[in-house]
């Protein structure tokens, strides 16, 4: 069995193992990690060849931590890191480049739109009709897009996102509400198959989908890093949350949407959380609080789309994809079944 974990901002780490009734056997770590001193490695491998093929990631890093050496000192990697890796290799985790990746990049769609193509394309997904896939998007107009599990009442003045033309929807993942706007907004999902995230926790899932977008933004000048659990940040401010929905086969919907620039004085006069979480200190703070890409690269939005996806496509790969008729359908019946309805959008009033 063979398992790999890229740990977000570290290194690769491998694992190749057997199991034998019901224990792991011959296990061989490897990787590009750092580790003094030498014998640790062989020390690790011992220690977990023969350990039950049950422990949970937990139990793992304890057994690893236990058997290092006192000075060991682990550059890249983590005991927490061999515990996944083994984990994703017992489990027949996937890796990215097992994957024939998909890119859909269509012009604007309507909010709803958006939140009806992630659940049809999600499925296409599970179903296998569409292979794995980075979509993204284009909005056709502003909106608040609402967690899974907010409240319409507590999170937006309805009046003034009327008044302002700002539409409201809700979305299938959890999360918080997002304040969008076309032009300013770089909005992405990746639909990808459960194994791609076998042996991963809820919170590693989120920093190992995204890591190629760490090195992406560092390719920009931008130094960037996970902020657990779901938001993209930097030294100047929080630049991106990210959101997830698992299916009941484990098929996984992961998108983020990224501030490129923002209207603070807009997105306070919809949002009531951000008047609470301000306390009134003012537009400069809202600006601190979500600094966008458009001032920290000095780049056009295509162009940061544009080498956020060359990105992807040099470290996964990456192939050209439309959406199909019988998606767009799809959602468009999701739309008036579904996504429009005060039912779905006042579902928690």
């Amino acid at each position: 069995m063979h398992g790999e974990y890229k740990v977000p901002g570290g290194k690769l780490v491998v694992v190749d193992l057997d199991v034998v009734d019901g224990r792991l056997s011959d296990v061989r770590l490897s990787g590009d990690f750092f580790l003094e001193p030498d014998d640790a490695l062989e020390a690790i491998d011992a220690t977990l060849t023969g350990f039950t093929a049950e422990a949970g990631a937990d139990e793992i890093a304890a057994r690893v931590r236990s058997a290092l050496p006192r000075d060991a000192v682990l550059l890249g990697f983590t005991p927490e890191a061999v515990a996944t890796t083994v984990r994703r290799a017992v489990g027949g985790a996937t890796g990215w480049l097992d994957h024939d990746w998909q890119f859909v990049h269509t012009g604007p769609q309507s909010p709803l739109t958006h939140m009806a193509l992630d659940e049809v394309l999600t499925r296409e997904v599970a179903q296998g009709r569409r292979g794995p896939t980075l979509r993204v998007w284009e909005w056709a107009s502003p909106a608040v897009v609402l967690g899974s599990f907010q409240s319409v009442v507590n999170e937006v003045d309805t009046e003034a996102a009327e008044r302002l033309g700002v539409q409201v929807v809700r979305r299938v993942s959890g999360g918080g509400a997002m304040f969008v706007e076309p032009g300013n907004t770089i909005t992405y999902s990746l639909y990808a198959p459960g194994s791609l995230v076998e042996g991963l926790s809820f919170t590693e899932s989120y920093a190992f989908l995204d890591d190629w977008v760490l090195v992406a933004l560092g390719d920009l000048g931008i130094k960037a890093w996970y902020q657990p659990i779901n938001d993209i940040t930097t030294e100047q401010g929080k630049i991106a949350g990210a959101a997830q929905k698992r299916l009941a086969d484990g098929t996984v919907l992961h998108h983020v949407t990224m501030s490129y620039d923002i209207d603070a004085a807009k997105m306070l006069q919809v949002l009531r959380i951000g008047r609470e979480k301000l306390s009134g200190k003012g537009l400069a703070s809202a600006a601190k609080r979500v600094d966008p890409l458009r001032r920290q690269t000095g780049l056009p939005r295509e162009e940061v789309i544009a080498s956020m996806v060359a990105t992807f496509r040099r470290q996964y790969g990456l192939d050209d994809s439309e959406l199909t008729a019988e998606e767009l359908a799809a959602a468009e019946d999701l739309v008036a079944s579904k996504f429009s309805t005060p039912e779905w959008v006042h579902r928690i009033p």
